[in-house]
């Protein structure tokens, strides 16, 4: 997945991080909206504000090489993403049959 420019300059003005890093910024980013997708679920980090909020959380902490504590710190937040999403495909499937 490709980060967009308006995700990448979200992400620096919350940072307080200049041009420099757009790069290495982009390269965080979406390694970490992958790995949220896969403990999350199907997630746009373009209109979920709640997802786009753990996927800038992550990727703070692997910034500050700090990702070993990623998981514990945010378990719940990740839990119920995932699901939430499992949720509404049980209602999605549930609609269909």
């Amino acid at each position: 997945m490709s980060i967009s420019p308006e995700i990448l300059q979200q992400f620096k003005e919350r940072m307080h991080l200049g041009d420099h890093e757009d790069d290495n910024l982009k390269r965080i980013l979406s390694a970490s909206n992958i790995a949220l997708l896969r403990a999350c679920g199907d997630y746009d980090i373009n209109s979920d504000e709640t997802f786009k909020e753990l996927v800038f959380e992550r990727s703070r902490y692997v910034y500050n090489d700090a990702l070993e504590y990623f998981n514990t710190n945010f378990l719940s937040e990740i839990n119920s993403l995932g699901i939430n999403k499992a949720l509404e495909e049980m209602g999605d499937s549930d609609a269909t049959i």
